[in-house]
């Protein structure tokens, strides 16, 4: 993409320290949702994207989003699915990566997402998708601000970010265990939904944007040494009082004025 790009040296060093705390994390207990918002960061950092969005089938075989850098990614993702239209589902249906350097020259192609996304400020984006023995299980969805293609380099470090979302959501040890793959797949799926719950509860009860809401729910849990989604279960169960995350002082995040 045509933008500002680290040295060599600095790409390989990111690089490296962030397959070094995947897998640290995964040799321990772990949270699919939190570390795939993980992921989609790294991918911000590493590509020099603008934003990422990551994206799984259900049982039905239907995409449903699973993790984004940004709440704005996150409702252009939920936009192009509600449309049926985008980069995301051209490149689950055929299982190849999706590129579109140039989004003005997309209208055709993808006549309601393509102006949607410029309006966001998007001129570029690219998927990428994330297989399991030849059979596509996700997509990962690049976006950058300036028009311009993926480097070939940029193409193998996305290529690897996919291929690490594969083994976070489908780790052998649970294979092993003889869980179905589509049962995987929902189950991370539906940790998600109670996480956008627990967000809603603590972006009105702050007062806060939903960005801001999602980083006081991963604050309050790695502060209380806690899983991502059980916090998020327990503010929606009434089990964990808002309040209780938005003074806790492991977030760093301010409210807004009312």
């Amino acid at each position: 993409m045509t933008s500002t790009t680290p040295s060599s040296a600095q790409r390989e060093s990111r690089l490296l320290n962030a397959f070094l705390q995947w897998a640290d994390t995964l040799v321990d207990d772990y949270d699919i949702p939190d570390i795939l918002h993980q992921l989609t960061e790294h991918c911000v950092d590493l590509l020099d994207a603008a934003a990422a969005g990551l994206l799984l089938a259900d049982q039905r075989g239907s995409l449903q989003l699973l993790a984004s850098s940004t709440e704005h990614t996150r409702l252009l993702e939920l936009f192009q699915l509600q449309t049926n239209e985008g980069p995301c589902l051209d490149c689950f249906r055929t299982g190849e990566p999706v590129a579109v350097a140039d989004l003005t020259k997309a209208t055709t192609r993808w006549p309601h997402f393509a102006p949607r996304a410029q309006e966001e400020g998007f001129a570029a984006v690219h998927a990428v998708p994330l297989q399991l023995r030849g059979e596509t299980i996700g997509t990962l969805n690049l976006f950058n601000h300036q028009p311009g293609s993926l480097t070939r380099q940029d193409a193998r470090v996305a290529r690897a970010l996919a291929d690490m979302a594969t083994i976070g959501v489908l780790q052998e040890r649970a294979i092993r265990r003889g869980e179905v793959l589509t049962e995987q797949l929902q189950t991370a799926l539906n940790s998600r939904v109670v996480i956008e719950q627990g967000k809603g509860l603590l972006a009105h009860a702050g007062h806060l944007d939903m960005d801001q809401a999602f980083h006081a729910l991963r604050a309050y849990a790695r502060g209380h040494n806690s899983r991502f989604t059980e916090v998020a279960h327990q503010l929606v169960t009434g089990k964990l009082h808002p309040d209780d995350v938005l003074t806790t002082q492991n977030s760093s995040v301010t409210r807004a004025p009312t």
